[in-house]
């Protein structure tokens, strides 16, 4: 039997569903690790997006598959957090993703650079 996929738009849901519990710690229930970053501010969430960013890169290069997969994880968890944070809708990534795919890389690449 094969594992139940997990999507982006799920991890989504849950960080959002976690981030709309206000006020729980005034209600004598710890808040989620979700709500307790987000009340941090943009730029804790931004530093740990950083932190994930690099540990996944350095277990890249140590060729360790399974810390790849946990830090991949980890990564992708911050980086959604940090559009909650933005109130940015995972759709606009899509939608950014589905324009740039309508080019070549390269072209993509190289107009991001005009002025």
């Amino acid at each position: 039997m094969s594992t139940p996929r997990y999507t982006l738009d799920d991890l989504a849901a849950t960080i959002a569903a976690r981030a709309a519990v206000a006020g729980a710690s005034e209600a004598g229930v710890k808040p989620s690790y979700t709500r307790s970053l987000l009340d941090k501010g943009i730029a804790k969430c931004a530093q740990k997006l950083g932190e994930e960013a690099v540990e996944t890169a350095l277990a890249a290069v140590a060729g360790d598959d399974k810390a790849v997969v946990g830090e991949a994880a980890d990564l992708l968890y911050h980086l959604l957090v940090v559009l909650k944070a933005r109130d940015i809708p995972l759709d606009e990534v899509y939608a950014e993703l589905a324009r740039r795919t309508a080019q070549s890389g390269i072209e993509e690449k190289a107009s991001r650079h005009r002025g």
